[in-house]
């Protein structure tokens, strides 16, 4: 039997650790922990290693094309393909942040939505049959959804949007904050939220796609919202720990085999919510 194998991007600290640390405790396979700076992910490992777990560490920094092709590499020589993939890692500009709204919109799209499909782009092929996909969006993602002009509202919710037409609208959310005109064109003032309502959307329309090209391999891919975190990101009046906020991301990671469902959806508390 070939070795199992569960990849976590962004697990360095918050979130990602907490989700490392679930996985070390509960899953049949090697788990790597990934990070952009090689120093902060092995330091991961260590404090891990210390309470008596035993992840693997692999550099990866999804902002960069030729660090996830590398990655992508590495998983496919070593393990075959990949059974396990929690694509975790994001940013967020803290609300009193002065960087001017377009900068936002433009570094938050980069990381959140188009960095991570360049993960999915590359790693989607390596999920083998049995595979399960979790991307980590956020409950912010649907409030945005709720407050886009109807037109847009439609386009989102719809069955036949298609990637090259959500990333046509991910880049026209960018290029209208440029000039000053998001608004006007049925968009909110969240670049976080946009960021986030584009990764669940991008979720349904490559879960559609995986059925169709691939019906018999068994794969489910959803996104989910971890819930409001204490992590650097998100704060310390936040409600939940980490390790809490990993319950459903980890839920959705161990799927048991022949699980159908849920597939395509945005999943909250273990729950799918409306989209």
């Amino acid at each position: 039997m070939s070795v199992k194998v569960a990849v976590v991007t962004g697990s360095n600290k918050g979130i990602g650790l907490a989700i490392v640390r679930a996985l070390c405790k509960q899953y049949q396979g090697d788990v790597y922990l990934t990070s952009r700076d090689v120093g902060r992910g092995e330091e991961a490992v260590k404090s891990l290693s210390s309470e008596g777990l035993n992840p693997k560490f692999h550099q990866l920094d999804i902002n960069d094309v030729s660090s996830i092709t590398a990655a992508a590499a590495f998983f496919k020589e070593k393990y075959g393909g990949v059974d396990v993939l929690i694509n975790n890692a994001a940013i967020a500009f803290k609300m009193a942040d002065q960087t001017p709204f377009a900068v936002q919109a433009d570094v938050t799209l980069k990381t959140n939505f188009f960095a991570t499909r360049d993960m999915l782009t590359h790693f989607l092929p390596l999920i083998k049959a049995g595979g399960r996909v979790v991307n980590v969006s956020s409950f912010v993602g649907v409030r945005t959804l709720n407050n886009c002009s109807p037109a847009l509202q439609q386009r989102f919710r719809s069955e036949d949007i298609t990637e090259d037409e959500l990333v046509g609208l991910m880049q026209r959310f960018v290029a209208e904050t440029q000039k000053g005109k998001h608004k006007e064109d049925g968009w909110p003032e969240t670049a976080y939220g946009v960021s986030k309502t584009g990764l669940t959307t991008l979720s349904m329309i490559q879960a559609r796609r995986l059925s169709k090209e691939r019906p018999n391999d068994g794969i489910l891919l959803n996104a989910c919202c971890p819930g409001w975190v204490r992590t650097d990101m998100a704060g310390d009046k936040a409600p939940k720990s980490p390790d809490e906020g990993a319950i459903t991301p980890v839920y959705l990671a161990l799927l048991p085999p022949g699980a159908t469902e849920p597939h395509g959806k945005f999943v909250s508390d273990k729950e799918v919510q409306t989209w």
